[in-house]
C-alpha cells in the first residue's frame, strides 16, 4: 500500500454526468522527475511514477550496458543534499568500466519515449549479443498472461493512467509486477528488479500492457530475455530487432489470441 500511495495524488475534479454538474476527488498518476547518477555524474533524467525507483536506477543502467551482473551494483543510494528524493546515485563496483561519452541516450528521457535522443540505432544493436536459448512456452500459457497482470494492477484500477510490465515463469506464474507512467520505466524496474534479486531474466516471460517499441526489445535483449510480448501491437522496428536477434515477440495477445511475429519455435 506504500507504493501505492507514493504513485497517487489524490486531486479535486469537476464532472459531467448526463446533464448533472458535481465535484469529487480524483485519483491521478504521479508523473516527477527522476534523475539516475552512477559516480555521481547524472546519466539519465526520466519522467517517471515514484515507486521502485533503486529497481528502475539499476535497470536503466543494465539497458544502457553499464553494468550487466548483480555484482556491479554496490548499493543505490538518494542523494543527501535533495530533500524530493528525486535524485539517485548507484554505487558501482571497482571493476566495472563506465565509458561516459559513449552513453547512448542524452541526459532527458520523457516518460512516454526513452528512446527520445539515442544517438543512433546502430550503435544499440552492436551493444548487446543476440539470445540464442532453447527457452519454450505454451500459447496456452501466453493467452492466460494478460488476465494474471491485469488482475495485479492496483494503482491502474485507481487512477486508469499507468502502464505496466510483468515477468513471468514459463509456467504462467507472476514473478513481478511494476507499474509506471512510462512503458520504459515500468519495464526497467521490472528488469532492474530481477538484476537486484538474482533472478535469470532469459529464462522468463516478459509482458507489456502496451505497444512494443524498439526500445523494449533492446532492453528486454540486456537482460537477456529470449519472449517479449505485448497486449497491443509492435513497432516495425521492434519486429525486424526481435528477428535480428533472436527474440521471439509476441503481440495483440488479448481475448484468446496473439500475433508471433518471430522466432516462433519458442512456442510449443
Amino acid at each position: 500500500m506504500e507504493a501505492i500511495a507514493s504513485s497517487i495524488r489524490i486531486d479535486h475534479v469537476t464532472r459531467y454526468r448526463d446533464g448533472a454538474i458535481s465535484t469529487a476527488d480524483d485519483d491521478l498518476a504521479r508523473e516527477e522527475p527522476l534523475e539516475i547518477r552512477a559516480r555521481g555524474r547524472a546519466v539519465s533524467v526520466t519522467m517517471r511514477t515514484p515507486g521502485h525507483d533503486e529497481e528502475l536506477a539499476v535497470g536503466f543502467l543494465l539497458s544502457e550496458g553499464l553494468v550487466r551482473r548483480r555484482e556491479d551494483v554496490l548499493n543505490v543510494e538518494p542523494c543527501d543534499r535533495n530533500d524530493e528524493g528525486n535524485l539517485l546515485n548507484v554505487l558501482l563496483a571497482p571493476d566495472v568500466y563506465v565509458d561516459f561519452e559513449k552513453l547512448t541516450r542524452h541526459v532527458f528521457a520523457s516518460s512516454s519515449c526513452g528512446l527520445c535522443g539515442r544517438a543512433t540505432i546502430e550503435a544499440v544493436r552492436g551493444q548487446f549479443k543476440p539470445i540464442e536459448n532453447d527457452l519454450r512456452v505454451s500459447p496456452a500459457v501466453l493467452l492466460a498472461l494478460p488476465d494474471v497482470m491485469r488482475a495485479e494492477q492496483e494503482t491502474f484500477d485507481r487512477t486508469g493512467g499507468l502502464h505496466a510490465a510483468g515477468l513471468f515463469t514459463v509456467a504462467g506464474e507472476l514473478i513481478v509486477l511494476r507499474e509506471d507512467v512510462g512503458r520504459h520505466n515500468a519495464v526497467d524496474k521490472v528488469l532492474g528488479h530481477a538484476l537486484m534479486n538474482g533472478i535469470d531474466a532469459g529464462q522468463h516471460v516478459l509482458l507489456v500492457s502496451g505497444r512494443l517499441s524498439f526500445e523494449i526489445l533492446q532492453k528486454a535483449l540486456a537482460a537477456g530475455v529470449a519472449i517479449v510480448a505485448a497486449v497491443s501491437a509492435p513497432s516495425s522496428l521492434a519486429v525486424e530487432f526481435a528477428r535480428e536477434n533472436g527474440q521471439t515477440l509476441i503481440g495483440f495477445l488479448r481475448q484468446g489470441r496473439m500475433n508471433v511475429y518471430s522466432h516462433e519455435e519458442r512456442l510449443k
